[in-house]
């Protein structure tokens, strides 16, 4: 970006705001003190989690036990699986649970905690979208549900704040020409695609083709649970 503004000979004064969109489920947990993280980032195609899952199924409801608050099953897809793996498989990171000094995110609050100071004051925020696919926020609430991150063994206060799609989160801080320049809007790939693609209106669905190809359908201001 820095390379970019020197050949236009653009400033921080040029660039409206800074968006980010990334990869959701994609997991990481780092240090409160230092900064950096335990352990490589835990994809959200990776299968590593798939005992955790077993075991998790086992218990009352199946897959479904959280679908009621989450709207999700349970999976190696999202997020919680990806942190209670983490807790119960690296070391590291269960003792800094234990001591309160593990953040946990996704890779836009990785990149935003970076962008607005890291160790030095670095905001720990998720935005909604990203954060409805962590398998631990009540969708009707729009909040983290106490009972279930107790159940996982997550604690809340690992988590970031859950701030809305579009609004000032921060600003950059200790890189160069963009310092200064607002953060202001950060949106999940699919959800970022499906507005992008212009489906701002109930009943509109777009296809997403990547690794899969997945199909989005906005469905207003009521949701509607799936039935597979």
């Amino acid at each position: 970006c820095q390379t970019a503004m020197t050949l236009g000979g653009a400033t921080a004064a040029d660039i409206a705001a800074i968006g980010i969109t990334n990869q959701r489920e994609t997991t990481v947990a780092w240090d409160r003190n230092t900064g950096k993280p335990f352990h490589k980032a835990i994809v959200w195609l990776d299968t590593r989690t798939s005992e955790t899952v077993g075991k998790l199924c086992k218990g009352q409801g199946g897959k479904d036990r959280f679908r009621a608050k989450t709207g999700l099953p349970i999976s190696t897809y999202f997020s919680a699986v990806k942190m209670k793996w983490l807790i119960d498989n690296v070391p590291e990171v269960k003792k800094a649970v234990d001591s309160k000094t593990c953040m946990f995110g996704t890779i836009e609050s990785w990149l935003i905690y970076n962008l607005t100071g890291g160790r030095n004051g670095g905001l720990h925020i998720t935005d909604i979208s990203n954060a409805s696919r962590y398998m631990l926020m009540n969708i009707a609430e729009g909040k983290w549900d106490p009972a279930i991150c107790k159940e996982l063994g997550i604690p809340m206060e690992c988590l970031p704040t859950i701030k809305s799609n579009a609004e000032v989160y921060g600003t950059v801080k200790g890189f160069g020409k963009l310092d200064g320049i607002c953060i202001a809007g950060s949106l999940g790939d699919q959800h970022a695609a499906l507005l992008g693609q212009g489906c701002i209106e109930t009943g509109s669905s777009k296809n997403t083709y990547g690794t899969g190809c997945f199909m989005l359908l906005n469905t207003g201001e009521k949701a509607v649970p799936s039935a597979s």
